[in-house]
């Protein structure tokens, strides 16, 4: 089965861009299509969440899908909190036979976080065993040991928090994603820079950032309120206080609010390009999608490589 866009561009060196979308809290098709325009053309590839914060959304699989239709390259996110091993195997295959490409596992935020708090977490895996399902299945093996009858081919992406205490314990953990057979990774928002430095400086000193292609989170924010929360109430995340009074000095002004917000993530991603072992930008634009062209543009990341055809193989290139 040939690689997808995403996996090739890495393959060959390009520095990558990617987005994400949050599907719709309904059965809402054309809210998914009308998402998807911000990005054709202007990213390499879309995450798609999968029930975030513990929220019931469109299935990560059906949106990804409709993704296809429009001619962007989805990357599917699942998580181990809301299936076991038997229906994770099962939407991976599923996702596979309709021509998705990249998946990315992840543990899921826990139920508390969303509005079905009653709702039961089942984790029969975690993010480092579901990477390994994977690698299994590519590798034409379910988790009990039985035969694929057919070829399953996904790019494995993880991800990976910096910020987040205790430091060591952070990079073992990335190095065992690896080890399970990562290969990409997604971070958590860069917002301070300096600790991210020191986080990819040890995962150099591992050599992790040549067995993997590590691509630095992005969140541009609308709003003061937005850069508080995520200081105080999302665990691992390290705003600066020089963005909260930036933020701060223009909150009654929705639209200068905004301009700050996209000037503080353009001013970050200007610093992520140029540390070692960067291989590109994961934007997390949070229900604002719609940032996405003018965020890209401005951070002189366009215009995005042609795709690259299925016959340049990963065998092939860097």
């Amino acid at each position: 089965m040939a690689a997808g866009n995403l996996e090739l561009l890495l393959n060959l060196g390009h520095f990558v861009v990617c987005g994400e979308i949050s599907p719709p809290q309904s059965a809402d098709k054309a809210a998914v299509l009308k998402k998807c325009a911000y990005f054709k053309d202007t990213v390499d590839a879309v995450n798609f969440t999968d029930n975030q914060t513990a929220v019931v959304r469109m299935s990560s699989v059906m949106a990804s899908v409709f993704a296809l239709e429009c001619g962007l390259e989805p990357i599917m996110q699942m998580t181990c909190r809301d299936r076991n091993r038997l229906a994770q195997q099962s939407d991976l295959l599923g996702a596979a036979a309709a021509g998705i490409k990249n998946v990315l596992c992840l543990t899921g935020d826990y139920m508390s976080f969303g509005n079905h708090p009653d709702a039961k977490g089942d984790f029969d895996l975690d993010s480092v065993q579901l990477i390994h399902a994977v690698s299994e299945l590519n590798q034409g093996r379910f988790l009990s040991g039985d035969v694929l009858k057919s070829p399953m081919k996904l790019f494995i992406g993880g991800a990976a928090n910096p910020f987040a205490e205790p430091f060591d314990l952070r990079i073992i953990r990335l190095g065992k994603k690896i080890a399970a057979g990562a290969q990409f990774i997604q971070t958590q928002p860069v917002f301070d820079v300096p600790r991210f430095e020191k986080w990819i400086s040890a995962v150099r000193d591992e050599g992790y950032d040549q067995q993997v292609h590590i691509l630095a989170g992005v969140m541009p924010v609308r709003s003061v309120r937005a850069l508080i929360h995520l200081r105080d109430e999302v665990p691992g995340s390290l705003v600066p206080d020089e963005y909260i009074l930036r933020m701060d000095a223009v909150k009654d002004d929705k639209e200068k609010s905004a301009e700050v917000g996209l000037a503080l993530a353009v001013e970050i991603v200007d610093q992520l390009k140029r540390i070692p072992g960067i291989k590109g930008i994961h934007f997390m634009p949070v229900m604002w999608e719609s940032i996405t062209p003018r965020l890209v543009e401005q951070c002189g990341l366009l215009p995005r490589p042609k795709p690259v055809i299925a016959s340049e193989s990963s065998e092939e290139a860097v």
